[in-house]
């Protein structure tokens, strides 16, 4: 019994950071991710294996079925939630595709687009597009015909595409971050406003817990004097710590060895277009050892 137990470990062990990249990129939530994976692991343990062909293909499957069923109890949690709703940021420093072929849809702006899909069309386009997995392997995963999951795939991307700006480089986005940092400390009105396109939008995820804008707010004025609203106070004493969030740059704020936020913005050749504020305690789990 312990050697097949390990067997199974090993199995497990070996697609464990596919499987976590998975339920994240369908959740958003890596707290919400862990613990299906922990179902899938109980789920193998329970399981004949030895009528099992393709170890990796049935926890694949497993993983993506059961983030299905999550998502949809997910979004009538989400619907009653206090202020924008951002998914929860992961580290990506040591692990830049969270286990994937790719880091495709793992970027806040894209996460959040996704919500936006029904299940079926988020794992399917998650399968592919991030995966690199076959029509045919994507098929027996969510059960529906190779055509169907094609139009899927094919929906999701345009769904995507008509959404997405062209987004600058990593190095690009890096400095306007560091740039838009300090025009922030400094309440800078006219650099803020000289960094952010004209349509911007500044996205605040307090979930209710801690005091940030309940709605988003919308254009370069407006988030310009948004940001220098609160300079002379929330910056005091704040430590920013550089850390690759998310497969983007991000920094982390912590005060009193305690990180309180995530930041990031979205930038393509017009300028800043998101400036995202994670601020909900509950979803820092995964980066508050960072910046500590």
């Amino acid at each position: 019994m312990d050697e097949n137990l390990d067997e199974a470990l090993a199995a497990f062990g070996a697609v464990r950071s596919r499987l976590f990249g998975i339920a994240y990129r369908m959740l958003g939530s890596a707290t919400e991710a862990e613990d299906l994976v922990q179902e899938t692991w109980l789920r193998w343990q329970g399981t004949d294996r030895s009528v099992v062909q393709d170890p990796t293909a049935f926890l694949a499957t497993t993983t993506t079925r059961l983030a299905i069923n999550a998502l949809q109890s997910a979004r009538a949690r989400r619907e009653t939630y206090i202020g924008p709703w951002l998914p929860e940021p992961v580290d990506t420093s040591s692990d830049p595709t969270l286990g994937a072929e790719r880091a495709e849809a793992l970027g806040f702006a894209v996460l959040v687009m996704l919500e936006r899909l029904t299940p079926t069309e988020r794992a399917a386009y998650v399968l592919r597009e991030a995966f690199a997995y076959t029509y045919e392997q994507i098929s027996e995963i969510v059960q529906l015909s190779e055509a169907a999951c094609r139009q899927l795939v094919s929906r999701a991307r345009k769904h995507l595409v008509g959404e997405r700006r062209r987004e600058v480089s990593q190095a690009e986005q890096r400095r306007l971050l560091t740039v838009f940092l300090s025009a922030a400390q400094t309440g800078d009105l006219d650099e803020l406003e000289r960094l952010f396109a004209e349509d911007v939008v500044s996205y605040s995820d307090g979930g209710g817990m801690v005091r940030a804008s309940k709605f988003p707010v919308r254009g370069r004025v407006t988030v310009a004097k948004f940001v220098r609203a609160f300079h002379t106070h929330f910056w005091d004493g704040v430590i920013i710590t550089d850390a690759q969030v998310n497969a983007q740059p991000s920094v982390l704020l912590s005060k009193e060895g305690t990180t309180f936020a995530v930041v990031s913005v979205v930038a393509s050749p017009e300028g800043i277009d998101q400036v995202l504020w994670m601020m909900n305690p509950q979803k820092l789990g995964a980066v508050a050892s960072r910046a500590s």
